[in-house]
């Protein structure tokens, strides 16, 4: 079923859930908008999956986060659940706790950590599974590296919202300021493409949402409804003996229901929601407001997520919380609706849903839209008959459960007149009871959701175990390299044929624990060029442009390294560099072959005092920049943080490989920058004046041989192809 590394060990598996607070406990549900039920679904499926005997290691990668706004609790780098299961929070965009259309920007530096975490724990997991499209956008890269299978569970999509925006009036542009929608779709149509499987809580979010996608292909869905804790949601006539726990707790809602209600002991309509616009709570007040009869014969409680200063609160949210208060005092409700601040999601929403039952009560859902309805197989499960909107997952879940009326909750008096129904008709109420309690555990529970799930995979590693895709070989290969070496192609790999061909000839029986790559002042098409003249073996990686691009060998086709390119991003303005170099007349603009678009070339006569010139008068215009001069003609502008000895650093921490573990070779001062610090430096003895002043310096070796000749000498001189671990290559 598993390849032969997950059959030895079992089956290690990375979930990503990147936004909103995520803990092993006491989750803050309703805290705000990224902060529901998809972070309750991620952690509950993680503690699933460890308790399957095939499964070794779950791993739930978050961000990290640092902020006095938010608990402690979310800035511990690793949480470990139980035996098999842990939290890993990976730092990105900064410590302060922010909302998800703001990570975007930041989702390269994630990735690049998560590389360095996968490498760091020695072992690739056998499937990584991304929630939601900024982790979608995560694993599609991790994939790509390291040809890991690769599940995705949308939870709700861009194209839906964008259209559901619209039709409220939203202005196309304010939605993609707030949003970043269109980067979003753009996201989930590769995802879609990348992904080995998709799973979907319903068929309606198969048809109706993905079916809006140009990539929408059938045959990588999979319907997996949601679990329920059915120990925890367990049914309300259950209970034998209450311990000093729970009464204590009952005690607690209770008195927060007493501090609203005159009468308590009436039936209850429950609902338990974030306070947005979507989730309709104003249809639903609107509709017990005007039915002064169900006023008499029912309370309402109304669990809208945890709130403090409204005022402070987002937009949707504070625009919802004050109408709740003002429906409430337009129909005078005082004494008959509760709206409690605050609640703990793990043990009191369990328990409102069997103080509910127990009054012959009921659970409603008038979300507009709504892709599944965790919910509702929470009431269901402990005996709550529902009302619920006719749409989406609802629809499947009430013909699977038979536990109450679906409606149209545009319509209010549909609302109430179903909700009378149920509390007016006995039997009907014990039915709809009955069922639920009953059907929630033949389609609902966790340990069908994990053994269906499980299957999907074992189906999903099967099928790509001899299908390595995009980056699979060089990924792997710097997952298990501990060596690197990096050397310049002009005057330094090339000049000397006869040195070159035994250069050539001792990378081909160089052990595979030791990475090749080139960093050369060239662009990508002109270094692929030369290396194919010179029949020089295609290296892993091309650091091209003077450090300013840095790509991957993807069997012979290089692809850039988005990472790099958002990284160096950071205060670039490449216009504005132009314009005020512009008024230097002693520069001269190189033709559009030579530029880049993080680095601007010039030619210019070798004159140390130009160099200063240019140096100054980016400085007087506030533009941090990297000012590279080499071969006395070549001047260089590249971002702050590019050059090739800032890109062999990245890579370093990228791959985990550490600086005394990398071999640098170079002839002119292009090469200056790599040769410095604690890398091991070679300088071929045709190099150029400007290396001179390197001499005597630590870590740099100055060869006696040219060219290629040069290169093996330092190898040589170093020892640097011995001392390599004897652990297996997989």
């Amino acid at each position: 079923m598993f390849n032969n590394n997950s059959a030895a060990k079992g089956l290690y598996i990375q979930l990503y859930s990147i936004h909103g607070l995520i803990r092993g406990n006491n989750l803050e549900l309703g805290r705000d908008a990224d902060t529901g039920g998809q972070t309750k679904y991620v952690v509950e499926f993680g503690k699933a999956l460890s308790e399957n005997p095939q499964v070794e290691k779950v791993e739930l990668i978050t961000r990290w986060i640092k902020d006095k706004k938010v608990s402690e609790d979310y800035s511990l780098s690793e949480e470990k659940i139980n035996d098999k299961l842990s939290i890993i929070r990976i730092r990105c965009g900064g410590g302060k706790y922010i909302r998800k259309e703001l990570l975007w920007n930041h989702l390269d530096e994630f990735i690049d950590k998560c590389i360095k975490h996968i490498k760091s724990s020695g072992r690739i997991p056998d499937i990584i599974h991304g929630h939601y499209a900024d982790a979608g956008y995560v694993c599609m890269e991790l994939t790509q590296f390291f040809g890991i299978p690769f599940i995705h569970t949308g939870h709700s999509l861009g194209r839906s919202k964008l259209k559901k925006l619209l039709e409220e009036g939203m202005d196309p542009d304010d939605i993609e300021k707030r949003y970043k929608i269109v980067h979003r779709i753009n996201v989930e149509e590769n995802v879609i493409s990348f992904a080995n499987k998709i799973i979907t809580s319903t068929n309606q979010e198969i048809q109706k949402q993905y079916g809006d996608y140009q990539n929408m292909k059938h045959g990588k869905f999979k319907v997996i409804s949601p679990g329920v804790d059915l120990d925890k949601f367990y049914p309300y006539n259950a209970r034998i003996k209450l311990d000093d726990e729970t009464s204590k707790l009952l005690h607690v809602i209770s008195s927060k229901l007493l501090n609203f209600f005159v009468k308590v002991d009436k039936p209850l309509i429950l609902t338990v929601c974030r306070p947005v616009k979507k989730k309709n709570i104003a249809g639903l007040i609107t509709a017990y407001g005007e039915d002064k009869e169900l006023q008499k014969k029912a309370n309402l409680a109304i669990f809208a997520g945890i709130r403090g200063d409204i005022q402070k609160m987002e937009d949707n949210e504070r625009e919802t919380l004050t109408e709740i208060l003002l429906l409430m005092d337009k129909y005078n409700l005082y004494g008959k609706m509760a709206v409690p601040k605050k609640h703990n999601t793990q043990t009191e929403i369990p328990e409102l849903y069997r103080i509910a039952a127990d009054t012959g009560g009921v659970f409603v859902n008038t979300a507009l839209t709504e892709p599944f309805g965790l919910t509702l197989i929470e009431a269901a499960a402990c005996g709550l008959p529902v009302v619920a909107t006719d749409d989406g997952g609802p629809r499947e879940i009430i013909d699977n459960c038979k536990n109450g009326i679906l409606v149209d909750v545009s319509d209010t008096k549909k609302i109430s007149e179903a909700i009378n129904k149920i509390i007016d008709d006995g039997n009907k109420w014990k039915e709809f009871s009955e069922n639920g309690i009953k059907n929630v555990r033949k389609y609902y529970s966790w340990l069908v959701h994990i053994d269906t799930y499980l299957n999907e995979v074992g189906k999903i590693i099967g099928q790509t175990q001899d299908n390595t895709r995009v980056f699979a070989a060089v990924g792997k290969k710097l997952f298990i390299a501990e060596k690197l070496i990096v050397s310049d192609i002009d005057n330094t790999l090339v000049g000397d044929d006869k040195a070159l061909k035994e250069f050539i000839a001792l990378l081909e029986n160089t052990d595979k624990k030791i990475g090749f790559a080139v960093a050369t002042g060239r662009g990508i098409d002109s270094a692929v060029e030369i290396l194919k003249e010179y029949n020089i073996p295609s290296p892993d990686i091309i650091i091209s442009s003077v450090g300013s691009e840095i790509h991957y060998n993807h069997n012979g086709r290089m692809s850039v390294s988005t990472g790099w390119q958002a990284h160096i991003r950071y205060q670039w303005n490449r216009d504005k560099v132009k314009k005020v170099l512009s008024k230097l007349q002693f520069l001269k603009y190189q033709d559009e072959e030579g530029q880049r678009e993080f680095k601007v070339s010039y030619l210019m006569e070798n004159n140390s005092q130009q160099v200063e010139e240019v140096r100054n008068e980016l400085i007087k215009n506030k533009i941090k920049a990297n000012i590279i001069f080499s071969k006395g003609e070549y001047l260089d502008i590249l971002p702050f943080r590019a050059s090739k000895g800032k890109a062999i650093r990245y890579l370093s921490y990228r791959w985990n490989i550490p600086f005394e573990n990398i071999l640098v070779a170079g002839d002119s001062g292009n090469d200056s920058e790599m040769l410095k610090g604690d890398l091991l430096g070679v300088v071929v003895a045709n190099h150029s004046n400007e290396l001179e002043p390197l001499k005597g310096q630590n870590r740099i070796y100055f060869a006696k041989r040219k060219y290629a000749g040069g290169v093996m000498e330092g190898i040589k001189h170093y020892g640097f192809l011995k001392k390599i671990s004897e652990v297996p290559v997989e």
